[in-house]
């Protein structure tokens, strides 16, 4: 009987919006969760008969489920201090490797596996672009992001120095100031090397450049000769200064070839002679000796780089990040992850900061979008919908009952 199924699929229909604000509650602190909302359509309708004017007479079947939307406005963003952690500010999902399956989620709350892969809770691969030649390669596939945990950086030679500089120029002729500047061979054992300046007199110093005594038994292109004019202005060498090396090096290491650069890269000396005492501000070299893991970091746009004890910092890839056409039809599945479907359509990789994508945020994670107070008023309403429907059966019951006390 309609009478009955009627208000039947009204308490379907009921229950399954408690469920969903049951389950949105539920996960009021699950990482980037998406809260849903339930909306009702009515069923078909029976033409029962028509009236003197012609216009139909219908009745209902009752309602049902229309759609069951996700809302996927940002969450809040809490910091939480924990390097393995990225928010995601605005568009865009995390690309994952379920297996041979690629999904997609909100939750950066990631995790690192013992051999130094980047992973999900739930032990999904991260996805990001490689480093080729030192540089992310946006062009290439994606691969697991990894983490060079538990691994030395190897040591890189000095190949070239600069020092920025003042030399009196009211010094007398003979007067010699020294400089030094620690530089790196190929093993990454540092050496001291020193560049005495002699002053000639007339704006004209001879330099020579020397290691400590028993590091290396040769070298090329130790000695020149600066001169200044009358501003104290560098004017030879008028270009920085190769081909200068140090050769049979004691610990066993390659020959060191350097350049010195006595002009910055806007092609102004480094090196000036003004009246005024003479002194060594800063030097700079680009060797480095070899350097153990220290932790990771990822920026804005979702490079990931590692720090070693050396100092220094070396991309090892970049988060990628997928745009989805149509969000709502993706398809949930366990661990807060989404796949396409033919009504989402294929997702767009790119980087976080492009293509309308949005930003990454390091030691940080992007907290539930349900609104508890929401929730409430869509429980209350739920619950009135089910309790007039059990009513609505209720009563037919009772109706049916009379009825067939009538008949006996």
């Amino acid at each position: 009987m309609s009478s009955f199924s009627i208000p039947l699929t009204g308490l379907e229909a009921s229950s399954t919006a408690l469920n969903t604000i049951a389950n949105n509650l539920s996960n009021m602190s699950t990482t980037a969760f998406k809260s849903q909302n339930v909306t009702f359509s009515d069923l078909f309708y029976q033409q029962v008969g028509s009236t003197g004017s012609g216009d139909p007479l219908q009745v209902g079947a009752g309602t049902q489920i229309a759609s069951t939307e996700t809302d996927f406005s940002q969450g809040s963003i809490d910091e939480t201090g924990n390097a393995t952690d990225v928010a995601l500010n605005g568009n865009g999902f995390f690309v994952v490797q379920n297996g041979g399956t690629q999904e997609y989620t909100r939750d950066g709350n990631f995790a690192l596996s013992s051999d130094g892969s980047l992973t999900t809770q739930g032990g999904q691969q991260v996805m990001g672009y490689p480093v080729v030649d030192g540089a992310v390669d946006t062009n290439a596939p994606l691969t697991a992001i990894q983490i060079p945990v538990g691994q030395v950086e190897q040591p890189a030679a000095t190949s070239s120095f600069g020092l920025t500089a003042n030399l009196d120029a009211s010094a007398a002729a003979g007067t010699e100031v020294p400089a030094q500047i620690t530089i790196y061979d190929s093993l990454g054992v540092s050496h001291v090397a020193t560049v005495d300046f002699t002053s000639n007199g007339g704006g004209s110093w001879n330099y020579s450049i020397s290691l400590p005594s028993g590091d290396a038994t040769g070298g090329n292109n130790l000695t020149g000769t600066l001169q200044f004019d009358a501003n104290g202005n560098l004017t030879s060498p008028a270009a920085n200064v190769s081909g200068i090396s140090f050769t049979g090096l004691s610990d066993g290491a390659s020959n060191l070839t350097l350049n010195w650069n006595l002009y910055g890269a806007n092609n102004q000396p480094t090196i000036t002679q003004v009246s005024s005492a003479s002194a060594v501000s800063a030097t700079t070299q680009n060797g480095y000796a070899s350097g153990e893991y220290n932790g990771f970091t990822i920026d804005s746009n979702g490079v990931v780089s590692a720090e070693f004890s050396n100092g220094q910092t070396t991309p090892v890839g970049q988060l990628a990040l997928a745009s989805i056409t149509n969000q709502q039809g993706l398809t949930i599945s366990a661990g807060n992850d989404y796949q396409t479907t033919l009504a989402s359509g294929a997702a767009s990789i790119g980087v976080a900061g492009s293509a309308g994508l949005g930003t990454m945020e390091d030691e940080a994670l992007e907290q539930s979008n349900v609104d508890i107070s929401t929730q409430f008023s869509d429980l209350i309403v739920a619950q009135q919908a089910f309790e007039a429907s059990s009513k609505a059966i209720t009563t037919f019951d009772t109706v049916s009952q009379e009825t067939i006390n009538m008949i006996h």
